[in-house]
């Protein structure tokens, strides 16, 4: 148990400095993460990837608060484009959350692993977004949102892999695009992690200290550290340079997805 909880204030290091550093929230190591202690418990392979994805989207929702406010306070998230992108957003991520609650763990581990491949096979050799500077209909904002949240909700991630290249592509800075990411974080993992909850509530498996597919042991291991580490990431996100450390970030999530592939 003194383990487990270790490795949960961890995990949530860690996710709360690429939270803050990167407008990621995390998902993309948590959830190989958990999934793997979740199978080391002995929790039903049935629903270990349901748990690690809404336990991940639950503490996004924590994590992105403190990213959020600390990116504020340097003026950096276009909070016009996160209010006209939440509609689509709460919409997408709902469904997404009760979609994935109907597929069976063997379905959504290697759908998660080819997310990750895909995630790092842009970051290494994707082009960065040329911004064209012309405004986003209300249709734009809503589909797009939509999008955004159903697959964010479905591989439990905070979003920032692909509202990032979206807010550059519609003309903002690299810095306020990872900020204003983290802000769409919220509404994200808000409807995702309800989703789940509600999704797993009546499953009659669930591990002891569970809400619906949120394991709290995680859920608050996770959130202590990361709610410290956010800040500290959102500091260096304006004074590092954020390419290189995306590379690195890169070749991380092909090892966690060859992981979850082959394991």
């Amino acid at each position: 148990m003194l383990e487990e909880a270790s490795t949960f204030l961890l995990l949530g290091s860690v996710v709360g400095l690429l939270a803050g550093l990167l407008g990621v929230g995390g998902g993309l190591i948590i959830v190989p993460v958990l999934v793997t202690i979740f199978i080391s418990q002995g929790i039903d392979s049935q629903i270990t990837m349901h748990l690690a994805l809404g336990t991940s989207l639950a503490s996004i929702l924590i994590t992105s608060i403190s990213s959020v406010i600390s990116h504020h306070k340097k003026h950096a998230v276009v909070w016009h484009q996160v209010f006209k992108l939440s509609p689509g957003i709460l919409f997408g991520a709902w469904c997404g959350g009760i979609l994935a609650s109907q597929l069976n763990s063997a379905i959504l581990k290697p759908l998660f692993a080819i997310f990750e491949l895909l995630v790092a096979a842009y970051m290494l050799y994707g082009n960065k977004p040329k911004a064209h500077y012309t405004t986003p209909s209300l249709l734009n904002f809503n589909l797009s949102g939509s999008v955004i949240g159903f697959i964010s909700s479905i591989v439990g991630i905070g979003g920032g892999t692909m509202s990032v290249p979206w807010l550059m592509w519609h003309g903002n800075s690299i810095h306020k695009a990872i900020a204003t990411s983290a802000a769409i974080g919220f509404p994200i993992a808000l409807a995702g992690s309800i989703s789940y909850l509600y999704s797993g509530w009546q499953y009659a498996r669930l591990p002891e200290y569970s809400l619906g597919f949120i394991y709290l042991p995680a859920l608050f291991g996770i959130i202590v550290t990361s709610v410290l580490f956010a800040p500290f990431g959102a500091a260096l996100a304006h004074h590092l340079n954020i390419e290189k450390l995306k590379k690195l970030f890169a070749y991380l999530l092909i090892m966690l997805a060859a992981y979850l592939l082959f394991s």
